[in-house]
């Protein structure tokens, strides 16, 4: 009688290795989680800079003005017109990029312009339906200050997602 309940108990350790196995390759499969928050994000002079602030408006005079800020700092796009395509900066005044700072301590500004700075804002998606935009951007701007001891601003690896288009001048606050 000792055989069975030694077999018994064999079958068991069986499937419950068996068990453990599986329940140990189901747990290391990769989860994939999306998310889908706004954001306005690149890298300042290789310093990571995330917006708190940021939103699209339309001006009286049919410029689009991207805004996203942190604190004193502020990076601001000039576009002609919102649609999915490239817009390339320091070919002229139609599609700018600005980098400001306004605390006392550091008061600076930046710019692209017509012959001034290079770069590129892309965008990569208009949904007309959710009135949002998204899209990369990088650039290099000069100082409007040409005595100042900082010249240029370099930003990089840019990217903006889901930036709501404000009907009433309203910025959204992440």
């Amino acid at each position: 009688m000792q055989k069975p309940a030694s077999n018994s108990i064999l079958n068991m350790k069986k499937y419950f290795c068996f068990l453990s196995i599986l329940v140990l390759l189901v747990s290391c499969t990769a989860d994939t989680t999306t998310f889908n928050n706004t954001a306005f994000q690149a890298l300042k002079d290789n310093d990571f800079w995330r917006a708190e602030v940021y939103g699209v408006r339309k001006e009286t005079n049919g410029v689009f003005i991207v805004e996203a800020s942190l604190g004193y700092e502020q990076i601001n796009f000039q576009l002609p017109e919102l649609s999915e395509k490239a817009f390339i900066l320091g070919v002229n005044n139609d599609t700018k990029a600005i980098y400001k700072n306004t605390s006392e301590e550091e008061e600076s500004e930046f710019e692209t312009g017509a012959g001034r700075g290079n770069g590129e804002i892309t965008i990569t998606e208009y949904n007309k339906e959710e009135n949002t935009i998204s899209g990369t951007f990088r650039f290099t701007a000069f100082n409007i200050a040409t005595d100042a001891a900082k010249q240029e601003m370099h930003i990089t690896e840019g990217v903006f997602y889901k930036i709501p288009l404000e009907t009433r001048n309203e910025i959204s606050v992440n």
